[in-house]
């Protein structure tokens, strides 16, 4: 039995459900660089670019998240986000249907990373490659690291020197995500290098909302908690992780990842890459920890490897392929 103020809740809830500005329930479907960007029009005039940015659908979205607060008190706005991101989930799911986890590659890295940085490049080149070798790369979505990830992804089937010229593009107009053209620069390249052969898949989160999701990624399945983004991103890649130099975000994933292989949750460990000997060894000794900790017992079952050579990423995790086939 139902009395009349359940009723009235019930309906007070169903209202608040259509009148959110995002897609409650999506039926399936991952969300498209078109889609999160819907109404936005790149403008020269900062002020004015920014205003567009805002107005679009993710815009308009994370300023509603945001006003109802990152953990909000609300029960009906609680409600509207875990449909949201149990849909998102469930696209996810369908999304794996047809592109085998086994051949999933994460890569991790700093949101801060500039287009201008060595690594940009050495990441976009690695991604490409690896997606030109049958894998299909999966990030955080964000910018930096993340960008370069599916830049490389998208820019698979070309030629190195259009790669490069695309990166230039990106540089040349914006250096970081925090300036003015970071966005319509990465449209521009799209429109320079259209493409639709290679699939990646972008994780963000409207906890970072103020950074723009990356549109190089083809699918992007953006969730309001970043706990569930954080361990669907480390749970999909079963083909491996690797690992470029960032902060407490990507210290944060290592040690979870480190979890996961420790207990084989899915009856095999993945390899841990770590791109940059200096960085991992010495600026952030997270390597020789964890070697240390797997030396004592501490942890087991991880497949670690440390490097500077994209070449040796791409062995490590070809040669992990292997161990697939002979599992059957």
């Amino acid at each position: 039995m139902i009395s009349n103020i359940d009723f009235e809740n019930v309906i007070g809830l169903g209202e608040w459900l259509r009148a959110v500005p995002y897609d409650v329930l999506r039926h399936g479907r991952l969300y498209t660089a078109e889609e999160l960007y819907r109404g936005y029009e790149p403008s020269d005039d900062e002020a004015q670019d920014r205003e567009s940015l805002a107005n679009c659908y993710d815009g308009r979205v994370y300023q509603h998240f945001m006003s109802q607060g990152k953990i909000p008190v609300e029960v009906k706005e609680t409600v509207a986000r875990s449909m949201h991101d149990t849909d998102i989930h469930l696209a996810v799911v369908e999304f794996l249907k047809t592109h085998d986890p086994k051949r999933c590659i994460g890569i991790m890295g700093g949101h801060a990373i500039l287009r201008t940085d060595p690594m940009f490049t050495t990441v976009t080149m690695l991604s490409k490659r690896l997606t030109e070798e049958g894998f299909y790369m999966v990030s955080g979505g964000g910018p930096g690291a993340m960008e370069a990830t599916h830049l490389g992804a998208w820019m698979a089937g070309r030629t190195d020197e259009e790669a490069h010229e695309a990166i230039r593009m990106l540089a040349s107009a914006a250096t970081s995500f925090k300036e003015h053209r970071w966005l319509s620069s990465a449209l521009e390249v799209r429109r320079r290098f259209p493409q639709n052969q290679y699939v990646s898949l972008g994780i963000p989160t409207y906890l970072y909302g103020h950074e723009p999701s990356t549109p190089f990624a083809t699918h992007i399945a953006k969730y309001f908690v970043n706990s569930v983004r954080e361990d669907t991103i480390l749970t999909i890649a079963f083909g491996g992780v690797v690992y470029t130099p960032g902060s407490a975000g990507t210290l944060q994933e290592i040690f979870q990842n480190a979890v996961q292989d420790h207990y084989l949750f899915f009856g095999f460990a993945s390899p841990m890459i770590f791109m940059g000997k200096k960085f991992w060894t010495d600026d952030v000794p997270v390597y020789p920890m964890m070697r240390h900790m797997e030396e004592n017992g501490r942890y087991k079952n991880l497949y670690l490897t440390l490097t500077d050579d994209p070449s040796e990423v791409v062995s490590v995790l070809k040669a992990f392929q292997e161990t697939f086939k002979q599992q059957g």
